[in-house]
């Protein structure tokens, strides 16, 4: 008597390259994706290069992994993952994902500086601790490589244009007063830094977006990323400015 054929084990077999210096990461991936999705995995190794060369040549394809799913080729893991309905996003479709990434662990680690030094996470101080710490990260990722930085810099920011070493200091500077804000130290030093920083780049954010319509790629989170400029951009901006006005406002006593 047959099985019913929802009971019955899907199978598919895999062909991915395990070699002893080599462990191909999507072949890992495809195994874990067919795994998640029920499938019994009948996993071949390729362990040296000839192997698989002579594997490429017999299906006619040029990369591995590959999946065979009732006798018919899926592909690699991108196709995998098409195959299963789930979204690929292509090389220049926009995200806000290093953005939303980047601020969660800021608020976050605010609130945990917060609770460590005050026993609550209701302070003033989680607040500018929050927007201190995302201006640390923001810095970082532009100084993971300041070339591409500076050069997507140059697309939009009116003093970078005028003055290209600006591009280049720029992380520096925001650096710098991220790092003194966090401390609550040489608030003379940190509070004008931001201001200035933050106004030429709100001024030069809206003007691009907002008057000349342009649609730009956001160097906020460093260079080649695919945060679309606008929104996130003239927050982080304008968060400098606010920050550059409060400290010395708080310092003086005034709030």
């Amino acid at each position: 008597m047959s099985k019913d054929m929802s009971q019955q084990t899907k199978k598919a077999v895999l062909h991915r390259m395990v070699m002893e210096k080599h462990l191909c990461p999507y072949g890992l991936k495809s195994k874990d994706l067919l795994e998640r999705q029920g499938f019994e995995v009948e996993d071949h190794h390729l362990t040296s290069r000839e192997e698989t060369d002579a594997f490429k040549k017999k299906h006619g394809v040029e990369t591995t992994p590959q999946t065979f799913i009732d006798g018919e080729r899926i592909g690699g893991y991108d196709a995998l993952r098409e195959h299963f309905g789930q979204d690929l996003r292509g090389e220049e479709e926009t995200t806000y994902q290093p953005v939303i990434a980047i601020f969660s662990v800021a608020f976050l680690m605010a609130l945990g500086l917060s609770w460590a030094f005050f026993g609550s996470i209701f302070t003033l101080r989680a607040f500018e601790w929050f927007i201190a710490i995302s201006m640390c990260f923001l810095a970082v990722q532009k100084l993971k490589d300041i070339e591409i930085f500076s050069t997507m810099f140059l697309n939009y920011d009116l003093l970078a244009q005028r003055w290209v070493r600006y591009g280049y200091i720029y992380p520096f500077g925001e650096a710098l007063a991220g790092i003194l804000m966090v401390a609550s130290a040489l608030v003379w030093i940190s509070a004008p830094v931001a201001l200035f920083i933050g106004t030429i780049g709100a001024i030069s954010v809206f003007k691009a977006v907002y008057i000349d319509k342009r649609e730009l790629k956001c160097a906020c989170v460093g260079g080649g990323s695919n945060v679309p400029l606008g929104f996130v951009s003239l927050t982080e901006n304008l968060m400098m400015i606010f920050m550059g006005l409060w400290m010395p406002a708080r310092a003086l006593g005034w709030f």
